[in-house]
């Protein structure tokens, strides 16, 4: 990588373990994602594939920044730094004009108001309930039977609303048994906790102020059924990327090339 320099930012979730290794504050060069989080092998398993995948040993990377709800326990790491910050930053490089981040982990929820320059202004999380986060998907899906990939298609399919009343992961799981008791198709099922989830999130995002651009982060905006509720719910486009799930890798990625330039800086000064 000549006289490139490599930062690595790691994303340490509570369902997975994300890993970005950007060139010069600009360039991806390698991604990863291992799908268990804090407290197991995700994290190592993470750094070295994203340095397998781009071929070069972890000495040739300048700075690494930890991220994420096990940010603390990464021993590699040169520093840490929330997760608020990262997403931001992230969603910023990605889409300059951002405005709005709906966030949606494995067990939390998150919305923030983007201000210029990329910076956070203000936050809503909800990390308390399952409801409105991945972690819910998964219950659910385990309900009907389905793997959480399938729900994007099968919301495709869906050609009645049915209402999800229940905010409670244990009591909605409850309602959708019921709902296949009473003979409801699956595909309807789903596009309802979709639009149930939405609107639980939705809220939480009105509340920072909604504003375009909205852009959609986390593993579940891989899902589009779940674009589509929100954007129905919120009355707003929903931008994503398929580098969502990475975003805050992604953010962390970029503080750690500022951080080691910011370095590189006062050491030239003492030098002089």
């Amino acid at each position: 990588m000549g006289d490139s320099i490599l930062t690595m930012g790691v994303d340490i979730g509570s369902t997975a373990s994300k890993s970005v290794i950007l060139k010069d504050g600009k360039e991806i060069v390698s991604t990863s994602v291992i799908g268990v989080g804090a407290g197991t092998s995700g994290p190592t398993r993470v750094i070295k594939e994203s340095l397998q995948k781009a071929n070069i040993e972890k000495e040739q990377i300048s700075y690494i920044m930890a991220t994420g709800y096990g940010r603390n326990s990464l021993e590699e790491a040169d520093f840490q730094m929330s997760e608020l910050s990262c997403h931001a930053k992230g969603a910023y490089f990605l889409f300059p004009n951002v405005r709005t981040i709906i966030d949606i982990g494995g067990q939390d929820a998150k919305a923030m108001k983007i201000g210029d320059g990329g910076m956070l202004e203000n936050f809503v999380m909800n990390d308390k309930c399952a409801a409105g986060t991945g972690r819910f998907l998964d219950v659910i899906a385990r309900a009907l039977e389905v793997n959480v990939s399938d729900l994007e298609k099968l919301d495709a399919q869906s050609k009645k609303d049915i209402a999800i009343s229940s905010t409670c992961t244990v009591f909605a799981e409850s309602e959708v048994i019921s709902q296949l008791a009473s003979g409801s198709k699956i595909e309807d099922i789903v596009r309802g906790i979709h639009n149930a989830i939405a609107a639980r999130v939705g809220s939480l995002a009105k509340r920072v102020g909604l504003m375009d651009d909205v852009v959609f982060t986390g593993g579940v905006a891989l899902n589009h059924g779940m674009v589509r509720a929100l954007s129905d719910n919120t009355g707003h486009k929903i931008l994503t990327s398929p580098l969502c799930q990475l975003n805050g890798a992604l953010g962390a990625a970029l503080f750690g090339f500022q951080k080691y330039k910011l370095m590189a800086r006062k050491k030239a000064k003492v030098k002089a």
